[in-house]
């Protein structure tokens, strides 16, 4: 899987692929990160990429020239990358969404930054859009590393122990059910008992009641899509 970060700020984003499970990914070949530059293909003189709202304003835009430019090149050398723009006017990124676009080969992620991208990229160049959550971020940088994580745990070899996903919050309607370590017992708070028993199966019994009660205390419209789900498949 390749991602390509289109970026004012390639430092933002790199750091964060230098530890961790992302980092052994790129060492295995399984993963691959380039990066591009907008201002590396501006047509003014100082690299200009942005300018003045048409219609007023405050801010600035970033401007399509560079973008579209920039945009072009990878497709030409890419035929088969998929660009994904980010932005707090579109549709909220899943789960669902991960799983699907883990079987991409290549993933392009744009970045906007000032008061967003001019709309006209966005129209020529979007094959999806995607916001992260109702609120405004300085940059689109933290929401592609986002984006970028969630699909990269869907990869085929990425993690470690692939049962990692089948247990995890949003694989069902459900968010996932606590989890304890070692030691059993830290400072008179100890772990629930059945968990110490040994019986598996009353121990998914209470997993799922406990994921249940944390889904409708944090996200019952999630608690109510499970119920409604399961009374169908009856």
């Amino acid at each position: 899987m390749k991602f390509t970060f289109v970026t004012l700020f390639q430092n933002i984003v790199e750091g964060y692929f230098q530890d961790s499970i992302l980092k052994r990914a790129i060492e295995k070949d399984i993963l691959h990160i380039e990066y591009i530059n907008p201002r590396d293909f501006s047509s003014s003189k100082h690299g200009k990429v942005d300018d003045t709202a048409v219609g007023g304003g405050a801010g600035m835009v970033m401007n399509p020239q560079p973008l579209y430019d920039a945009l072009n090149d990878l497709k030409i050398k890419n035929r088969d990358v998929h660009l994904i723009f980010l932005t707090p006017v579109a549709k909220s990124f899943r789960q669902n969404d991960a799983k699907r676009l883990a079987k991409k080969s290549h993933i392009a992620f744009v970045s906007g930054r000032y008061e967003g991208i001019d709309e006209r990229v966005i129209e020529k160049y979007a094959d999806e859009v995607f916001s992260i959550g109702d609120y405004i971020l300085t940059g689109g940088e933290l929401a592609s590393l986002v984006i970028c994580d969630a699909i990269s745990r869907n990869v085929d070899g990425v993690l470690g122990n692939s049962d990692s996903l089948t247990i995890e919050s949003f694989e069902t309607n459900l968010l996932e059910a606590p989890s304890f370590s070692k030691p059993e017992n830290y400072e008179n708070n100890g772990v629930p008992s059945e968990y110490l028993k040994g019986n598996h199966s009353k121990i998914r019994s209470l997993k799922l009641a406990l994921s249940e009660c944390k889904t409708k205390f944090f996200r019952p419209e999630q608690l109510l899509k499970h119920r409604t789900r399961k009374s169908y498949e009856k």
